[in-house]
């Protein structure tokens, strides 16, 4: 244990705190259960470590954060550390990487049980699953997502603003004023053209140079490795899963033929369902649907997008079109915390009430303009209007 204590000792001197992510603030960091879920690159680790350093600075003896992918776990129980932890008279534990662990599920809750006293939070996989038959956390977690970085977030890290989170509905109702206040300290197309290509992963801050040789690392890390271990796919049919993600970056946004694709990939039609489902969970997609989704059965989907712009440059730089870069955007930023539903009558309908159309700075209402609670979302404009919004104001939204 001494020599974990020492790591992360260590970790907690180096930690920076110049740019705390918004999630940092809206956790319940005193429940005694805190699960963080959130694809590789965006940040967990730095999260957990920032809290620490913020809210334990005065008792490191009682707070210890490990990650469950050190050799130590290999030949030592995680259940005999936490009880020495807590003899010791350890209060808080952050695990990272829980998914790392054997069984690890079976293990939290046996810690969550037998030791009321501790507080545990821990990080693992957008594919981490919460809730399973032998072991459910999800009435005992609180459980958290992290998303990449908002264009909010990045221009507060990159321009050293410090613009508070804009609600959908305060966009909608005074986006006129929010655009000119905003404008007023900023121009924001200065920074969004490099946002939309390289602004989504924090780790554009380690050199912009090798970020897609990076970005592409991480994304054959979640399929090589996250879903044969968390969602136990055959190897051997990883390299499929591979070639649809392939067709996907090339083509997305795009209505999907789902028998096509499937003789495309030599796939049977429930398979290519399955393969979106992982590929989604996953965060590399988004499937969207012409209403809300049922549950345990695989639908076709009306539509799919990748799961951030970023994404789409590393795919297909020199063909990236620009109509479905601003639909890609528009589409991540929502979904964070709306319900977003395909619309043949527009790009989008969200929370069963707002219809969303975007564009260029031209676009016209024309194809919505007898449509109760529609917008036009358009890009290349700084200053809003009663129904037309600069799309980089969604970018405020988390």
């Amino acid at each position: 244990m001494e020599k974990l204590i020492e790591i992360f000792r260590k970790k907690i001197v180096s930690t920076d705190m110049s740019f705390v992510r918004s999630l940092e603030s809206q956790i319940n960091w005193d429940a005694r259960l805190v699960c963080i879920r959130g694809s590789r690159g965006t940040g967990k680790t730095t999260l957990i470590l920032q809290h620490i350093k913020k809210a334990f600075s005065e008792s490191l003896d009682k707070v210890l954060y490990v990650s469950l992918d050190n050799l130590y776990f290999s030949d030592n129980s995680l259940l005999d550390f936490v009880d020495s932890f807590v003899k010791r008279g350890g209060t808080y534990l952050f695990l990272d990487e829980v998914h790392k662990y054997p069984d690890w599920s079976r293990v939290i809750k046996n810690i969550y049980d037998d030791y009321p006293e501790l507080h545990v939070a821990f990080t693992g996989s957008s594919l981490l699953e919460i809730l399973n038959a032998r072991s459910d956390l999800s009435r005992r977690a609180l459980v958290y997502n992290l998303q990449g970085l908002s264009f909010r977030e990045y221009l507060n890290l990159i321009a050293k603003t410090d613009f508070p989170i804009l609600s959908l509905e305060e966009i909608l109702k005074n986006n006129e004023n929010l655009s000119a206040q905003i404008v007023s300290k900023i121009k924001p197309f200065e920074y969004f053209d490099a946002y939309l290509k390289h602004g989504y992963y924090p780790y554009f801050l380690e050199g912009i140079d090798d970020y897609y040789t990076r970005l592409n690392e991480t994304v054959n890390l979640i399929l090589e490795i996250e879903l044969p271990f968390l969602r136990k796919v055959d190897v051997a049919y990883i390299v499929k899963i591979k070639k649809l993600l392939a067709v996907i970056g090339k083509s997305a946004p795009f209505i999907p033929n789902v028998t096509e694709l499937a003789y495309s990939i030599q796939i049977a039609r429930q398979t290519l369902l399955q393969y979106f489902e992982y590929l989604e969970e996953s965060k590399l997609i988004y499937q969207v649907f012409k209403q809300t989704r049922g549950l345990g059965t695989f639908e076709k989907p009306d539509k799919i997008f990748l799961e951030n712009t970023n994404l789409m440059f590393m795919f297909d730089d020199a063909q990236t079109d620009i109509g479905n870069v601003r639909e890609t955007f528009v589409f991540n930023q929502l979904s964070h915390n709306h319900e977003v539903l395909f619309s043949e009558q527009s790009d989008f309908f969200v929370d069963q009430k707002y219809t969303f159309e975007v564009g260029g700075k031209n676009k016209k209402r024309k194809q919505i303009k007898d449509v109760s609670d529609s917008y036009i979302l358009a890009d290349n404009i700084e200053y809003g209007t009663e129904r037309r919004i600069p799309i980089w104001l969604l970018g405020f939204l988390y």
